[in-house]
């Protein structure tokens, strides 16, 4: 069952928007769908970022290092105030990937991972994001650690 919040819009139909704002680099769009105190967790990099500020700076850095990242919805679900989407993400890594240890130089390598985001909807802005993100694969497809063979 999907419900409505108080925008009148159903947390599926926020999520898709909020990853639909994040493929365009719609960041006035992207923006306008979150709550101010908004949660993000990445379970891949074991990220947790609060606010605005931070989650936007975040975003920033994925899309300088796969400036054409962008989502392909395998398949989606609503239970209350909570969609969850299954997603390919896909994109060309030409630019710097921040890690914890340093950049990883652009590979020119096109990456296709899989991954799970789920999105929490009070009053019509989102609320709280966790990116369940396949971390591992990327740094292969990327070269940045070896591939099994």
């Amino acid at each position: 069952m999907t419900t409505t919040g108080t925008s009148g819009r159903s947390a599926l139909d926020i999520g898709r928007d909020l990853l639909g704002a994040f493929d365009t680099a719609d960041w006035p769009g992207f923006r306008a769908l979150l709550a101010s105190g908004v949660v993000y967790e990445e379970t891949g990099t074991g990220r947790r970022l609060e606010g605005i500020e931070a989650y936007m700076a975040a975003l920033d850095a994925w899309k300088r290092a796969i400036p054409d990242a962008h989502s392909s919805i395998r398949a989606s679900f609503a239970s209350g105030d909570t969609a969850v989407f299954e997603l390919i993400w896909r994109g060309r890594h030409s630019g710097p990937l921040e890690t914890p240890s340093g950049p990883i130089p652009a590979s020119g390598k096109t990456v296709e991972v899989a991954a799970a985001l789920a999105t929490t909807v009070e009053g019509g802005k989102v609320t709280s994001i966790r990116h369940y993100l396949d971390v591992l694969r990327l740094l292969q497809q990327i070269g940045a650690i070896p591939a099994p063979t």
